[in-house]
């Protein structure tokens, strides 16, 4: 590891008195695991008032912002010492620009972390204790550079798009305008003496305002890096001008800056075409919105409505904000969130006061996303988030946040360029001295050895990977995949194993009551209104089975009353019902809190049920045993096709995790095309086997991002279903999928494959480049030949960078009668 931080952090974790307690274990372990962290633990403070997390590790592949993303997933908080800012700012064209500014930055006091991405955002880490945002405005000016806009405040959408060259005296275009006017000169220059007879100090006048226009942006950029103990590409350019101009090659000197900096100019305007695809993100959601208030409708700005607001949607209308739907029928394509190409049937919630209370348990049939479009029928919908904490919004802020995480190729080749560089000024100062092995004119050998500076600059190096990353996140996201960053964007295309949470993921999610058996001397309506009153408390999916078949069986008959319910996990709850203690849960439950044995009939008739695929729920009431209630969560119609997709795009091994029984988790992973299913596993036992296949892997955990986030986490790739109507969900994965669409997963893993492919092809293109032109560079290839191909290997890589941005994959086939809303040609 280049360079690891230590950091004490400090932590509450609800519930757990001390450092041992098992949840501080496991999150310590979960941060072991990932990439970048060498050591992790929790202990407690010398002042014994709390707990601090300890991580030794590389902020350039675990940004602190990730770690609380981490620790919230375990239950844990980390107080707000640190400051988390990301910022959009112009006067960063390039990635050269982007370390030297990362590295100024992290130089100052109270500054954790810092990462700066060419034409994007920047991330900053900060010890608020030390340093401030005013602080961190002042730092940036001095280095020339202005933010765009605001984005300090969490959750604020970026807007409309910019598209920012370098400032300056021109306004966004000077560096363009600088390349032509170095152009112009240089030309006037090598022309004059032609047509004009001059002393041959003439042309000086039109050269040297040549070198001025085209090594302006190239002095100042090796100014900062040098600052920072930096020797970059630019400052071998300018030695290598300056040495043509030492030999009066004044008009190669200057032909090496023009192609330098229109270099510079063209990779600026690919890279902004990468930055474009995400910054239109931004663009989607409208400026003012529809509402009714106190009987009055009005038009107001998005940025003043309120949660509780009722927004009028007119047919054709992008929708204003996250809600759920009160009134009206139609279609909404939300192809702008999720990626679904089919628009989505939407309908009124039944319970509006209920929907308000737990917004994100809404059905997907009723809850809207601000930015998306209305179809031909008028909608009113209720606001559940304001604008700058919409999932849109949410959306922007992490694809912008997921630029300026670095991947494992990214900070290997940057290492290798610290390298490098020196290396290359040693060997043009050895070349100085050539003269002493060949019979040459010193003249010819500096000429020599100022070409070589140009030859094995890697400038393609240095942008081959993070335009590669840009370019793969931006069409992720207009596919309704979330990949934060190029640790997870690379490890998901390098993926041979996957392992599935079974409810919600490999099955609907909506899990239907299908079977009442009642025990002796029991009536079915006695069972049915103690196992719905209990359930009733509950948020878990089982239970609102439970809850939706059993009152529809039991028609006018009030539920019994509950209070007190308690959650005993991965095994069942238990609430207190008209003064007895009840639980229900698995059969298993029952050997473990003591009390009568289940009866051995109503253990045959569980083993029956289970038998045939059922989930089974026990319920007794204080001694007594009223029952077991089956439910049966059918599996998706998609899941075999995606099963077979992945295993025809490289996945090697595929598994269904799940706390079921295990003759349950067998039948579904029978039905969609599994080869192996673990079940009976309590939250822990699932931490353990991903641990277990990542010892022999690379292994993926899918799941829905709220129950299996421990598992998540410690998985090489966290990847979360669903994730644009759970919180939850959208900040602990490190891959998220938008809609609750199955078919979206064999695209993100495409995509990633592609992008890894395309990072090869331009590292091994680029490092080629170099190997060819050093030793014709060092066999007399002039510097004009020389920065022309180095120049144009640069402009190659990025544009095979861009092939990303058309990326297409055809989804699998979905069986007759059902319509795929995963066509990936958005």
């Amino acid at each position: 590891m280049e360079k690891t931080l230590r950091l004490d952090l400090p932590l509450l974790l609800p519930d757990t008195p001390d450092a041992h307690g098992a949840c501080a274990q496991r999150l310590a372990e979960s941060l072991e695991t990932r990439e970048g962290v060498s050591i992790a633990h929790v202990r407690n403070t010398e002042s014994g008032g709390g707990m601090e997390l300890c991580i030794h590790y590389d902020p350039a592949l675990l940004s602190l912002e990730r770690v609380r993303e981490v620790a919230k997933a375990f239950g844990a908080e980390i107080t707000s010492q640190f400051g988390h800012l990301v910022w959009q700012v112009e006067g960063i064209p390039d990635q050269r620009r982007a370390r030297a500014v990362s590295a100024q930055l992290r130089s100052l006091p109270g500054v954790v972390e810092a990462e700066a991405n060419a034409k994007g955002p920047l991330r900053i880490e900060f010890d608020r204790r030390q340093t401030d945002e005013n602080t961190l405005r002042n730092a940036l000016q001095n280095m020339r550079l202005s933010l765009v806009q605001d984005e300090s405040r969490p959750h604020e959408p970026t807007g409309e798009a910019h598209d920012h060259e370098h400032g300056g005296i021109f306004g966004a275009q000077t560096e363009l305008i600088f390349v032509a006017l170095c152009g112009a000169l240089l030309l006037i220059g090598w022309l004059l003496p032609k047509f004009v007879a001059t002393p041959p100090w003439a042309p000086l006048f039109v050269l040297v305002p040549a070198y001025f226009f085209g090594g302006y942006y190239a002095l100042r950029e090796a100014i900062d890096s040098v600052r920072t103990g930096r020797f970059e590409i630019d400052f071998l350019m300018l030695v290598a001008a300056a040495g043509a101009a030492a030999l009066g090659e004044w008009a190669e000197g200057a032909l090496l800056l023009l192609l330098f900096s229109l270099g510079h100019a063209l990779e600026g305007y690919a890279m902004g075409r990468a930055k474009r695809a995400i910054e239109a993100l931004g663009a989607l959601a409208p400026k003012t919105a529809t509402v009714r208030r106190d009987a009055k409708v009005e038009e107001i700005a998005v940025d003043a409505l309120r949660v509780g607001d009722i927004v009028l949607v007119k047919p054709n209308e992008r929708l204003a904000a996250d809600g759920f739907v009160i009134k009206g029928e139609s279609s909404v394509n939300q192809a702008p969130i999720t990626g679904e190409s089919v628009p989505v049937d939407k309908s009124p919630v039944g319970d509006a006061t209920v929907a308000a209370e737990k917004p994100d348990l809404v059905d997907a049939e009723n809850r809207v996303f601000a930015g998306t479009i209305n179809g031909g029928s008028a909608l009113e919908i209720q606001v559940t988030r304001t604008s700058a904490d919409s999932t849109l919004a949410r959306v922007v802020k992490m694809v912008n946040e997921a630029e300026t995480n670095q991947s494992p190729t990214q900070r290997l080749t940057d290492r290798f360029e610290r390298i490098f560089v020196p290396a290359v000024l040693v060997l043009a100062v050895a070349l100085l001295f050539a003269g002493f092995v060949v019979d040459e004119p010193f003249s010819d050998t500096f000429y020599r050895a100022m070409a070589v500076l140009v030859a094995a600059s890697p400038c393609a190096l240095a942008i081959a990977t993070p335009s590669a990353v840009l370019s793969g996140v931006a069409r992720a996201a207009r596919g309704g995949v979330l990949i934060k960053g190029g640790a997870p964007l690379e490890n998901l295309g390098r993926l041979t194993a996957i392992a599935f949470d079974k409810t919600g993921t490999l099955t609907e999610g909506k899990p239907k009551l299908v079977d009442v058996v009642t025990a002796d001397d029991v009536a079915e309506e006695e069972l049915l209104r103690v196992a719905v009153g209990v359930e009733m408390l509950s948020d878990h999916p089982l239970a609102a089975a439970v809850v939706r078949g059993g009152r529809e069986r039991l028609g006018d008959t009030p539920a019994a009353e509950s209070l007190n319910l308690r959650s005993i996990t991965g095994r069942g709850v238990v609430a207190d019902v008209e003064g007895e203690t009840t639980y229900i849960g698995k059969d298993d439950l029952f050997a473990e809190i003591g009390g009568p044995a289940i009866p051995p009939s109503l253990k045959i008739q569980i083993e029956a049920l289970e038998a045939n695929g059922r989930t089974t729920m026990v319920v007794r009431q204080g001694d007594r045993y009223l029952g077991v209630i089956g439910l049966m969560d059918t599996p998706r119609e998609a899941a075999p096709a995606v099963i077979e997709t992945l295993r025809t795009i490289g996945i090697r091994r595929m598994i269904m995790i799940s706390g079921d029984n295990q003759q349950v988790a067998d039948a579904v992973a029978r039905a969609v095309g599994l080869d192996e299913a673990r079940g009976d596993l309590m939250p822990d036992d699932k931490v353990e086997t991903i641990k277990k296949l990542r010892a022999e892997a690379k292994v993926a955990m899918v799941g829905d991002g709220v129950n299996d986030a421990p598992a998540m986490a410690n998985a090489t790739v966290g990847i979360a279903m669903g994730a644009a109507g759970s919180d939850v969900a959208l900040e602990t994965a490190d891959v998220a999928l938008m809609a609750d669409n199955l078919n979206h997963l064999p695209f993100a893993v495409a995509l990633s494959r592609s992008t890894s492919s395309i990072i090869r092809q331009n590292l091994w293109f680029s490092l080629g480049v170099v190997a060819l032109l050093v030793p014709a560079t060092i066999l007399g290839l002039g510097i004009g030949p020389a920065v022309a191909v180095h120049e144009g290997s640069t402009i190659v890589v990025v544009f095979n960078a861009l092939r990303l941005l058309a990326f297409r994959f055809a989804p699998p086939v979905t069986p007759v009668g059902r319509v795929s809303n995963a066509e990936m040609s958005v």
